[in-house]
């Protein structure tokens, strides 16, 4: 099958694993940060740290959209919900991120009427046939999801609909790349670019990584060829004395990004003063909001909402794991008191968070490897 098979052939897989080994300098250790969740995903579903070296680590970042969800932002949206009459829609893998008092599907137990859906014009068809109940669409993701939700807002707008809203949550990558970066505990060689969010900014937005702090970065696709690729283009980067933007997934990433896309974004949307991270805590001018010629639009101006800070658990390491300072199985609740059933932190929700892609995928590959080194 042309675009999938070509790029999980295992043989093809053992020669860039030989041709990425031979580039390792004796001694010398790497890490890379894969920035998107779906690599994550694929790294661990095909067993890609096997082809790697040992002295070549892979650590997680926040390119889970559903992860950086703060608890706070949940609860402000289970608050608009539970007015009678409101009807919020939201993307299947939100309904199981906790909040401080229980998630959608808890709230919805409750009283509260919180659809799944699979796109925002689902949430317009939803009010074009309740036009007596307001429907707030539950807005999250990065740039991938943004322009759908901007051209959502202005469909409702052509039609003149008053009881469609969004309540607006989405989050943009770059402002969180630079906090990792700035951040004191973590030493990065290089960067797997985000394939899913440069589909929509291009590549040239990454340009500072290499120019102010000195690390390549290739954008990278999401089969497991496209990433060992990827690693090895960042191997002989830093073999040859390189720091640039190299574009691995230029079969669906444009340089300069998705234009039409870019323009919806920016007709209805502007950057929020600060946004807060789950895990990376406030950062400015990195989410979205709806600008004012749209705030008929607006759920946070449409209806009040507390906006309360609220901590995560203290048994939860959410926000190490999404910094890629622990691997998920390095935290303490991992597979006991945290799964997918009953998760505690958002990396185990979503099936792009690390923890969740680890328990499903890794956990006995990491199992043996532990009985491995014991019997050793």
């Amino acid at each position: 099958m042309r675009f999938v098979d070509e790029f999980r052939d295992a043989e093809k897989a053992r020669a860039l694993s030989a041709k990425i080994t031979s580039l390792c300098e004796p001694g010398r250790q790497y890490k890379f940060m894969e920035v998107c969740g779906g690599h994550t995903h694929t790294i661990y579903k095909h067993g890609l740290e096997d082809y790697l070296p040992e002295n070549i680590q892979l650590v997680h970042g926040p390119g889970c959209p559903v992860c950086v969800i703060p608890m706070g932002r949940v609860d402000d949206a289970i608050h608009i919900a539970r007015r009678p009459d409101v009807l919020m829609t939201s993307f299947g893998d939100m309904m199981r991120v906790p909040g401080s008092g229980g998630n959608f599907f808890d709230s919805n137990a409750e009283g509260t009427n919180i659809r799944m859906v699979y796109s925002p014009l689902d949430s317009l068809k939803i009010a074009r046939q309740n036009p007596d109940t307001q429907v707030v669409f539950m807005a999250i993701g990065f740039e991938t999801t943004t322009p759908s939700t901007a051209m959502t807002v202005l469909r409702a707008a052509e039609e003149g609909l008053e009881n469609f809203s969004v309540f607006c949550n989405h989050v943009t990558i770059i402002p969180a790349i630079k906090a990792i970066l700035d951040s004191p505990d973590l030493r990065l060689d290089g960067f797997l670019g985000p394939g899913h969010v440069s589909t929509v900014i291009g590549c040239r937005p990454y340009e500072f990584i290499p120019r102010d702090y000195s690390r390549p970065v290739v954008v990278a696709g999401f089969e497991p060829l496209d990433i060992l690729q990827s690693i090895y283009q960042l191997m002989v980067q830093l073999r040859e004395g390189r720091c640039e933007v190299e574009n691995q997934y230029s079969r669906v990433v444009p340089w300069d990004g998705n234009i039409v896309a870019l323009r919806a974004i920016a007709q209805v949307m502007e950057l929020r003063p600060y946004f807060e991270w789950r895990g990376l805590g406030f950062i400015s001018h990195s989410a979205m909001r709806v600008k004012d010629s749209y705030a008929d639009f607006d759920a946070e101006r449409r209806f009040a909402v507390p906006g309360v800070r609220v901590a995560d658990p203290k048994a939860c390491q959410c926000g190490e794991v999404l910094k890629g300072v622990l691997k998920p199985w390095e935290c303490k609740v991992f597979g006991t008191a945290c799964t997918p059933e009953t998760p505690i932190g958002t990396c185990m929700v979503s099936p792009e968070g690390a923890c969740a892609a680890y328990y499903n995928f890794g956990r006995f590959s990491r199992q043996r490897v532990r009985e491995a080194s014991h019997s050793s």
